[in-house]
């Protein structure tokens, strides 16, 4: 006690100090600048402001001239390939006639963020109505920046959302200050990614605005997911981005300290904008099949569009973020609690971070009481492939809870899923050059089979221990709790080469239910953070994402985890006794020898679940922790796996 008040004191000078909000005239000055330096003349004096025809928007327009309130009707498109997720949104963005909103967790000034600051910059000069709304925490943190953007044109318009002190940029010392000082405030974050054009059609899912979301990065990329979807469930995205917008916690940008003391500083007109990337190639071409008809017919309306009846948009409300026990302001998570209490037959629950909240154990443990009970197959990430090592140490504390009191099928991703791989080749620049995708996949396949006692590898591919250090790229991360930071490395491996990382949120029940948005059915996302998501009912596109989320657990992509081989029975049961005590521990949970492993397929045998009774003879175990090599990393995790379990609500 005594110490956090010895830190609540050195850190109260910062937190006043930076506490201190603008004057009126202050704010005035930065709006009357930005008013007499900000160009309002337009590229285009066409009434529906030179928008490019889009048959993804005209589809749209359709559904919803079809609809009625007794008889909504909406097309729906599954984003699994990152190229398609970018390619549709540079072509609506083109196509949008009056309004594009987007709302987001992340933006980052790589190529990807630049690319989608270039396109709603053009957009906006030629007549459209362009709002974005980030969350201030792990966006557009640079003031000179936000200056820019502030002036860049009057169609085009930046509010950062519940922004610490008052600033855009949050250095580390603001950082402590707001955990100490303001912590339920600063802890609770819009998580929900949305872009909707024209109120007829809307993009959601768990994309942000930075290059490993869409492959685009060299050394560690998401596997991901959005949904598309035209009609009467895009207005309620716009409805709903529009709430978020008129909330008090999203702040203008002349509101902010440190953006209004630079433009006050800069009152010169800035100049017309221009994205400079690099690697303009890959740019140049997602932008070169954005307009190409044919492209958009065979990778986006032959390959997965649908013509469907009820798809509901949900999202919590802002006021969430004021008391998370105000239920009204829960709708989205409470729905998707109840979708899947209701289950019958299966759950697929994809998720980045096991960790389960006190309700929805509950729910699972109800589920597991049903005769006969659901099947539950959960895809999530291993320590090889997590950026977020404090949560998987948690969810490997609890991994007999999840098998046995829940019934969990658990597969963990690999972090060179031949899956992965395949879909990377297709956005990597050695595509360009026509590179087979035969050749990274026998690369992954190769490297997921290599044997402990190698060199160790970090994220980069360069060499960390047993051969030449060699620098590397420090990749930006999507920081889902307080205790990381962006720029996060995952854990070195024992092989080299890019690897990939679970970041899709999705549920599929009963083969008709089907979810696709930022939830991760986690603390965080039950009471902190606000979600956002699309709930399609319709059997053909639940059995599109169900295909999905099995793919990401087939034995070249995913390591299953089942309880250990009782070899010496009397040992075994002695070792489960104590392993019972210990995970039962909020601290000193250190036996190292857990109830559950990993296991790898062997040569010859088929894809078997867990509780076949052939399972131990076509399954070997591959270890708690495989393909990582003996690191910090490594060791962090056993320790907040001991320690860690009071931060659980947070992470």
């Amino acid at each position: 006690m005594r110490l956090r008040w010895l830190l609540v004191l050195a850190l109260l000078p910062t937190a006043l100090l930076q506490g201190c909000t603008l004057s009126h005239a202050q704010i005035r000055h930065a709006d009357t600048l930005i008013a007499q330096t900000t160009p309002h003349q337009l590229d285009c004096t066409r009434a529906d402001h030179c928008a490019e025809p889009s048959p993804l928007l005209q589809a749209a327009d359709t559904a919803l001239a079809a609809s009625t309130p007794e008889q909504p009707q909406h097309v729906v498109t599954l984003l699994d390939d990152s190229e398609a997720a970018i390619v549709a949104r540079i072509n609506l963005i083109r196509a949008a006639r009056h309004t594009i909103d987007v709302q987001t967790y992340i933006w980052d000034q790589d190529d990807l963020g630049k690319l989608m600051l270039d396109e709603l910059i053009r957009a906006a000069q030629r007549g459209v109505q362009v709002r974005i709304l980030a969350d201030q925490l792990f966006s557009f943190s640079d003031p000179v920046l936000l200056d820019r953007l502030a002036r860049v044109h009057t169609n085009f318009q930046i509010k950062l959302y519940n922004p610490t002190f008052h600033n855009a940029h949050t250095p580390p010392l603001e950082f402590a200050a707001g955990i100490v000082c303001c912590f339920m405030r600063f802890n609770q974050r819009m998580h929900n990614k949305v872009i909707v054009i024209d109120e007829a059609i809307g993009i959601t899912g768990g994309r942000n605005y930075q290059n490993r979301y869409f492959d685009w990065d060299d050394d560690f990329d998401y596997v991901d997911r959005d949904v598309m979807v035209g009609g009467p469930a895009a207005q309620a995205m716009a409805a709903s981005f529009d709430q978020f917008w008129r909330h008090k916690r999203a702040v203008a940008l002349t509101h902010l300290r440190d953006v209004n003391r630079q433009i006050r500083r800069d009152q010169q007109p800035p100049s017309r904008w221009e994205a400079q990337y690099d690697q303009p190639a890959r740019v140049a071409r997602v932008q070169q099949e954005a307009q190409d008809p044919d492209w958009l017919q065979s990778q986006l309306l032959d390959a997965s569009l649908l013509t469907t009846g009820q798809v509901d948009f949900y999202s919590d409300l802002p006021a969430k973020t004021e008391d998370p026990s105000k239920r009204n302001a829960l709708e989205f998570t409470h729905h998707l609690m109840r979708m899947v209490a209701g289950a019958k037959s299966e759950v697929l629950l994809q998720t980045p971070y096991l960790v389960m909240s006190r309700r929805a154990q509950k729910i699972f443990e109800r589920l597991r009481q049903k005769t006969p009970p659901p099947r539950i197959v959960v895809s999530t990430n291993s320590l090889a492939s997590t950026d977020a090592f404090a949560v998987y140490a948690l969810s490997y504390k609890h991994r007999k809870r999840y098998l046995k009191n829940y019934g969990f099928e658990i597969y963990e991703l690999k972090p060179r899923a031949v899956s992965a791989v395949a879909a990377n080749a297709r956005s990597s620049l050695e595509w360009i050059d026509s590179a087979p995708v035969e050749e990274p996949i026998q690369a992954a396949a190769e490297a997921g089979d290599s044997a402990p006692g190698q060199r160790v590898f970090d994220a980069g591919g360069g060499t960390v221990a047993g051969g030449n250090n060699a620098a590397a790229h420090l990749p930006g991360t999507e920081r889902h709790s307080l205790l990381g930071s962006k720029g996060n490395r995952p854990a070195p491996l024992t092989s080299a080469g890019r690897r990939f990382g679970l970041h899709a949120k999705s549920i599929v029940v009963d083969d008709y239910f089907a979810m696709v948005g930022s939830h991760n059915f986690d603390p965080r996302s039950d009471h902190y953070n606000t979600e956002a998501g699309v709930i399609v009912y319709d059997r053909r596109f639940a059995n599109r994402l169900r295909q999905s989320i099995l793919r990401d657990t087939q034995p070249e992509n995913a390591w299953v985890i089942a309880p250990r081989h009782a070899a010496v029975p009397l040992l075994t049961d002695l070792n489960e006794v104590i392993g019972d005590v210990s995970e039962k521990l909020p601290i000193f949970d250190l036996w190292p020898f857990r109830y559950a492993t990993s296991y790898q397929l062997k040569p010859g045998c088929g894809p078997l679940r867990p509780d076949d009774p052939a399972f131990f003879r076509c399954y070997q175990p591959v270890g708690d922790f495989p393909e990582v090599a003996l690191s910090p990393k490594l060791i962090y995790t056993r320790l907040i796996t001991a320690f860690g379990a009071g931060v659980k609500g947070i992470l």
